[in-house]
């Protein structure tokens, strides 16, 4: 794996609702844990669209039901954008014509700071 100074968003907050964030060459148990965590995540939005797709076509719903399904699927975009924030803030820094780094969007989010202190795992 390569080195890297970016800290990687990991897919767990703190105690306190903070993001948390690992700096490291992403082959340590953390960061497999993390791979792990968001494999399953995504795995998992993948089987709750299908599984919408279903119940919405049955035409057959109660308001419960999608009211459910809806909370569902907002928790699983917020797993699904965080993933993709964290796998799009490693990736290289384009350069321009001149070799000059650009800014990538979403790189510096505001709020967010580097978690020292103890994360929590996330629960299994």
């Amino acid at each position: 794996m390569r080195s890297t100074d970016t800290p990687r968003l990991l897919p767990w907050s703190s105690t306190d609702g903070k993001p948390c964030f690992l700096v490291g060459d992403g082959t340590g148990y953390v960061s497999r844990l993390a791979d792990e965590m968001e494999e399953a995540q995504l795995d998992s939005a993948a089987e709750l669209g299908e599984e919408a797709h279903r119940i919405l076509a049955g035409r057959a719903w109660t308001p419960g039901e999608i009211h459910l399904l809806a909370l569902e699927l907002a928790t699983s975009l917020a797993d699904v954008r965080r993933v993709a924030e964290s796998r799009g803030a490693r990736l290289p820094v384009p350069q321009d014509d001149d070799g000059l780094l650009l800014n990538r969007p979403g790189a510096n989010r505001p709020g967010a700071s580097l978690v020292t202190g103890p994360c929590h795992e996330p629960d299994r």
